[in-house]
């Protein structure tokens, strides 16, 4: 059996990857038992109803693969209705919907490297959700700052309010017991969830709330196993997910010259107006990648994804590794959490475009551009794979840790490094602004580089959520180890045979 070295930003996660890895799973089967645990224990970030993008790698072979299970829009969506209303998408409630990817990215992961069947991945999930996890601080942030979001929908204010309708403290007990009845049904077929009685469950609650989506949105969604895209630089290989996810943008980053400031506002811009789904219409590969120039200008970010996603990432000392994102976007996603089956719905339909010549614009059966950028490298001895919280900025917040990871003494020293981070909305900022924790390195220049792209400045005044919460696993030269970001709840191990 191989040792597993695994990050990710809850305990539970690390806890349920223990208990499969000691029957005998892989760095697959572990992350999916993580994956799935996180669900439970980080509502406000990720569940069974939001998306999932992954990166494979099959120490064998040397391949890697990407898993995109982005859902699409309901084939009955109406993109005039939506602009009678405004000039851009809502930011939450039923419109923003779109089919859940998760549980068939969980699949197509298992199908392509699990030891144990799914549901042996799930069991830990089912018991945590049945007898219940404490409430941490990042879920008591969360419900804090979304109090308003949280009392307007029944099915949340029933999961995460007390019985005199006080937000649950930190250290409360959060038991789940639709959704566990959920999960224990996925274990048994996964297929449930699109085409079983818990999709028609769900379709039923998200109809009666004024979503679109029926039974045959769901039963037609497929998570797609694609090549990754990947770039050579300095004898390390980075791999990223294709559009429509902004892996591109992380690659244009990784592979400019001159300063990373510069490259990460050109690859934003282009992102921002030419990323859409390549299944829906043409895609400018070249464009988003900066080989080719384009005119772009500024447009205004999306809604503010605050604790939208986790990532979780493992490698074992053959050389096998994972790196897997899981997302509600904002968070507790479309403010929806369906009671009969304990799915908080994510609202990653927020993110299209309602102008009809943009390529990410709302279409029937279209998925929207995607913030989820998980990353490996790969060089002589090395598998580093990395993923981070962190919404828009992702691509920046990882192009800063990635180079020198492949090769850091102390991988939990750097993910303590401050950082930066560029955006407006999705920052909660009303202009373009480059974000600055205290002791960035080279900030002075850093900031006459943001004046001179146009950028607003601001500094933080310690280490931040908007600076992402980055894990990685890494093999180097035979020997693994992982280390989660300090900004987090999470923890890192190495599981050994």
């Amino acid at each position: 059996m191989a040792t597993i070295a695994i990050a990710a930003p809850h305990p539970a996660g690390i806890t349920a990857a223990r208990q499969v890895a000691a029957e005998g799973g892989g760095v697959v089967d572990a992350a999916l038992a993580a994956a799935a645990a996180l669900t439970v224990a980080y509502p406000h970030q990720c569940s069974i109803g939001g998306d999932l993008v992954a990166l494979v790698r099959d120490a064998t072979s040397g391949t890697v693969r990407a898993v995109v299970s982005a859902g699409a829009a309901a084939a009955a969506a109406d993109p005039d209705l939506l602009r009678a209303r405004g000039p851009r998408m809502p930011a939450g409630g039923p419109h923003t919907v779109t089919v859940p990817g998760v549980v068939a990215g969980w699949a197509e992961l298992a199908r392509l490297g699990a030891r144990l069947p799914l549901g042996r991945a799930l069991a830990p999930a089912v018991a945590l959700a049945r007898g219940g996890v404490t409430v941490s601080k990042g879920l008591a942030r969360a419900i804090r700052n979304r109090l308003d979001v949280v009392r307007a929908d029944p099915g949340l204010s029933a999961l995460l309010m007390d019985k005199r309708g006080e937000p649950l403290p930190v250290g409360a007990p959060l038991v789940q017991a639709a959704l566990a009845a959920t999960l224990d049904e996925l274990s048994g077929d996964w297929r449930h969830f699109y085409t079983g009685p818990t999709a028609q469950r769900l379709v039923a609650g998200l109809r009666a709330r004024g979503c679109p989506l029926d039974l045959a949105d769901f039963a037609g969604h497929r998570a797609e196993d694609t090549e990754a895209l990947s770039l050579t630089r300095d004898g390390v290989t980075w791999w990223a997910a294709p559009p429509p996810t902004q892996g591109p943008a992380l690659l244009a980053v990784l592979g400019a010259d001159g300063d990373r400031l510069t490259a990460a506002r050109s690859a934003e811009l282009r992102r921002d107006t030419l990323l859409g789904d390549p299944r829906s219409g043409a895609v400018d590969l070249d464009g988003l990648l900066l080989r080719e120039h384009r005119e772009s200008a500024a447009l205004p970010s999306g809604p503010r994804p605050a604790g939208d996603t986790v990532a979780v990432t493992a490698v074992d000392d053959e050389g096998n590794a994972v790196t897997l994102i899981q997302s509600v976007f904002q968070s507790f996603g479309s403010g929806i959490a369906e009671p009969t089956t304990g799915v908080v719905l994510h609202n990653r339909g927020s993110a299209f475009s309602l102008d009809a010549a943009h390529p990410g614009v709302l279409r029937p059966g279209a998925r929207p551009p995607h913030t989820l950028c998980p990353a490996l490298a790969t060089g002589s001895d090395r598998v580093v794979a990395l993923g981070c919280q962190g919404g828009r900025a992702q691509a920046w917040i990882l192009s800063q840790v990635g180079p020198e990871l492949v090769d850091a003494p102390d991988p939990h020293a750097l993910l303590a490094r401050p950082r930066w981070v560029i955006g407006s909305r999705d920052l909660g900022r009303p202009l373009p602004t480059l974000v600055l924790e205290p002791g960035v390195p080279d900030a002075p220049n850093l900031a006459d580089t943001a004046h001179r792209l146009g950028l607003a400045v601001a500094e933080l005044t310690g280490l931040h959520d908007e600076a992402g919460h980055v894990q990685t696993a890494r093999l180097r030269a035979g020997v693994v180890d992982a280390a989660s970001d300090p900004r987090a709840d999470g923890t890192a191990a190495v599981l050994r045979p």
